[in-house]
């Protein structure tokens, strides 16, 4: 089209203000109007409108006259108004009322370059605007990242990061779940009932159906670290000025997002809070070792006309093994050693109770049999189920060489005679707080001057070797009888000895204590 056909019709002063606006920034509302204005006069139209084409709609973005012109129209429209005159341009349509019924082709260029500068500008705007909101949007992710990653509370995060996910999508509902072997269970929710678990085995998608009982829309993603699922972060019901609605890809994308972010901070609270309670186990521990060493006596008393020499090495930091040489007001000494159900802190206080009971019973009942039934009758009373333990308690007169004893369900003690022979001690008896109402049949044993008694707990027989095979009572009465008579600390610290290579390494499986007495 060359410069005189569009001069001729076009050349007033208007075209020359249309000229002077397309050299302006952002000038191109006010060149679509000044297009609009002389499209109407090259008309003689009583009003117009131009439509753009969005989707599969007609979009109206400009209107001359005092016409009511709709907003939109569907492409598929079935009754069309014989007032109203079409013309096609590209990307749109102009329709008029009243005037000429056809539009020249300058107007319709000139009306083409107006809609066609509206919709780049509306382009350029929408660019701004996510750019400007993905800024918006990264800082506050970067507030969420920064929120999250100084909680180390693990509840208090779970809440954290659901309170963060409803704002970032403008949500009502929402619920985290953690993966707890085959489930997933609730972990903190806000707005409402949640689902307290549901099998890890169920897709996603179908969990959120499920998860908040009362959303009419919900969006559920994995929580993840790395490739591994460790829970689900689901939200519901997105507000807007209409109501709730469905959420969007980008409400995806953004909960995605932040998903990968709760899933480090989760991770980092967890392993807090796992190092906080290793810390309190360890200082558990170290109390009942504590109060297990204050147990174990340190110096054992210097017995006329007897030797004595003990030890114990619990199978992990604290044991449910013990022994003592109790003094008794009558001149006469109670020598005990126990063996009580369980490991590590719960053996430990069962052992402590034991061990109070002892001394206290053994001050005012001379007799072994109603000791053992006054304790046995207090750990069926006041102890927790299965807590028992099996014991070998001595009475010993220092002067004397018979003395007498009580095997209750323990492992049997071993007289090693001077002359090579040895004697078995079995047990006469339940162990005790077992089963209750027994008798415990006090014996007696005569110790001739250079015989041993040898008390011991099951870690040394049963300790095994790394094919398999425990160490056996035969075998450590071979040892004590090879050993009868060497001093009391060597026989301790051989048979300590023989036992570890003959384990070779391998991990305790009991508490190992052994007590020897020789009558000089």
């Amino acid at each position: 089209m060359n410069d005189a056909r569009l001069s001729a019709p076009l050349a007033d002063e208007r075209l020359e203000q249309l000229s002077s606006l397309l050299q302006r920034k952002g000038a191109d509302a006010a060149f679509l109007d000044g297009v609009l204005d002389l499209t109407i006069e090259r008309l003689q139209a009583d009003s117009l409108a131009l439509y753009e084409l969005v989707g599969c709609e007609l979009a109206r973005i400009g209107r001359r006259g005092g016409d009511e012109w709709p907003a939109s129209l569907t492409l598929d429209r079935d009754q069309e108004d014989a007032a109203v005159s079409r013309c096609l341009i590209q990307g749109g349509e102009l329709h008029w009322r009243g005037g000429r019924s056809d539009l020249d082709a300058p107007s319709r260029l000139l009306l083409e370059v107006a809609s066609r500068l509206c919709q780049y500008q509306r382009r350029l705007k929408q660019r701004e605007f996510d750019v400007k909101f993905r800024g918006v949007e990264l800082e506050a992710f970067y507030d969420v990242g920064l929120a999250i990653a100084q909680t180390l509370d693990l509840d208090a995060l779970g809440e954290e990061i659901l309170l963060r996910a409803l704002a970032l999508l403008d949500a009502r509902r929402g619920a985290l779940y953690t993966l707890d072997g085959e489930l997933f269970r609730l972990g903190a929710r806000v707005g409402g009932s949640a689902r307290e678990q549901f099998s890890a085995d169920v897709d996603a998608e179908d969990a959120a159906s499920e998860t908040l009982p009362q959303a009419r829309h919900l969006l559920a993603v994995p929580v993840r670290i790395e490739t591994e699922i460790k829970g689900l972060l689901v939200v519901g019901d997105k507000e807007s000025r209409t109501g709730v609605g469905p959420f969007s890809e980008d409400d995806r994308r953004r909960l995605e997002h932040l998903a990968n972010q709760a899933a480090l901070a989760l991770e980092q609270a967890r392993l807090h809070r796992e190092a906080l309670e290793k810390e309190r186990l360890e200082r558990e521990m170290e109390l009942a070792s504590q109060i297990q060493r204050g147990i174990i006596p340190r110096d054992l008393p210097d017995l006329t006309s007897y030797d004595l020499a003990g030890w114990t090495r619990p199978a992990r930091h604290v044991g449910g093994d013990f022994y003592d040489v109790i003094p008794l007001s009558s001149g006469r000494f109670a020598i005990v050693l126990a063996d009580v159900s369980g490991k590590g802190v719960p053996a430990a206080l069962l052992v402590s109770t034991i061990h109070s009971l002892l001394r206290s019973l053994l001050d005012r009942v001379q007799d072994l049999d109603e000791v053992c039934r006054h304790l046995d009758r207090h750990l069926l009373e006041f102890s927790a189920a299965s807590k028992y333990a099996t014991l070998f308690l001595v009475d010993l007169d220092p002067q004397a060489g018979e003395i007498g004893y009580v095997n209750a369900g323990h492992n049997p003690a071993l007289v090693l005679r001077a002359d090579g022979s040895s004697e078995a001690l079995s047990s006469s008896s339940f162990p005790v707080g077992l089963v209750g109402g027994g008798s415990y049949h006090p014996r007696q044993v005569v110790l001739e001057p250079g015989d041993v008694l040898c008390i011991y707990s099951d870690g040394l027989t049963e300790a095994e070797s790394p094919r398999g095979e425990e160490y056996g009572l035969a075998r450590l009465t071979a040892d004590l009888v090879e050993l009868r008579s060497a001093p009391l600390e060597e026989i301790r610290t051989e048979v300590e000895r023989r036992i570890s290579r003959y384990t070779a390494g391998q991990p305790q499986g009991d508490d190992q204590t052994v007590l020897l007495l020789r009558r000089r």
